[in-house]
């Protein structure tokens, strides 16, 4: 629908911001309707191999107490939040090297019995580990690009491939995944021309579920003086995303919430349909920090009925063409 160009000057000019998020709101009605979906977040690992600038858990960050729950612990975890009545669970960690193909194997496969969508969050793998995950019964996988601008990508992620990542996300989608990606809007160096780029990825990559969130510095990384991400500008690259893939799954993410106190009701008005509570077991949720002050959800059903929304009670996958 919008050439560069236009994507660029919608996101430099606000005066237009009421119709754009109209609009958004407007193309998700009528292509995934107005049920909300409740993914169940198990963070079951904080441990990681990366050295990501910009997040909380990388492994330059000597402050942190680090965690990984046990296989028993992860698949009773998801046992409990599937019984409370979440249809999806998503899997996430660290890229942490605990968590062999084998072990992995063994979690998907014993979660799958129960009656759940399930999604896995856990970084770059070899295309092998993919198709492993995929025949154990994973149904989806979300690896955001973060950013399209491969200078910038080098800066964020150092020792890390942009071509990897791009590797990765092309594999899942070939292997028959729903794939998950998205971008972080505010970093440091990022220009409005590579916020464009990364909306018309998302649709050249055909992504099934776009997460796009303010970046929020990490008291405890490289970038912690660093200002945080603008959080209309945020919402209007969401918007955006809507606008362009109609029939995608999109998070209103903990970000906007963390930087807004109604950010994720707000977000929900401007095309999303998704949000994932965090339901891990109590003894860890609030170690999984890749930004300070994470928001937590409190009251989400009154709230989505309170904007005229519904939860669903379905396994929220893509409706396309709905």
């Amino acid at each position: 629908m919008f050439l560069k160009k236009e994507i660029i000057n919608i996101l430099n000019d606000n005066a237009g911001n009421d119709e754009l998020f109209n609009l958004a709101d407007k193309i998700r009605r009528e292509n995934v309707g107005d049920e909300v979906y409740l993914r169940g977040l198990i963070e079951f690992s904080n441990i990681c191999k990366c050295k990501c600038k910009y997040c909380g858990i990388c492994a330059d960050n000597k402050n942190i107490e680090r965690y990984r729950i046990s296989p028993e612990d992860i698949i009773l975890n998801a046992k409990n939040a599937i019984d409370a009545g979440y249809k999806t669970i998503v899997l996430q960690s660290g890229e942490d090297n605990y968590f062999t193909v084998d072990i992995m194997y063994k979690i998907i496969s014993e979660i799958k019995k129960f009656d759940t969508a399930l999604t896995l969050s856990i970084g770059e793998r070899p295309r092998e580990d993919y198709e492993a995950f995929k025949e154990a019964g994973a149904d989806r996988y979300l690896i955001r690009i973060e950013t399209t601008d491969k200078e910038l990508y080098a800066k964020m992620h150092p020792g890390m491939s942009f071509e990897n990542r791009i590797r990765c996300l092309r594999d899942l989608k070939d292997l028959g995944y729903e794939v998950g990606t998205g971008c972080l809007v505010g970093l440091p160096g990022q220009r409005i021309e590579s916020l464009a780029d990364d909306i018309l990825f998302f649709k050249e990559i055909g992504a099934d579920m776009v997460g796009i969130g303010p970046f929020i510095p990490h008291p405890d990384t490289g970038l912690a003086e660093v200002k945080a991400g603008d959080f209309t500008l945020a919402l209007k690259v969401m918007a955006l995303a809507r606008i362009l893939l109609k029939d995608i799954n999109i998070p209103a993410t903990t970000a906007m919430e963390t930087l807004h106190p109604n950010g994720r009701i707000i977000a929900l008005q401007c095309g999303a349909n998704v949000i994932m509570p965090n339901v891990t077991m109590a003894d860890y949720g609030k170690k999984y920090e890749i930004y300070p002050n994470k928001a937590r959800i409190i009251g989400i059903s009154e709230k989505i009925a309170g904007i005229g929304r519904v939860v669903s009670k379905d396994y929220g996958y893509r409706k396309k063409g709905l």
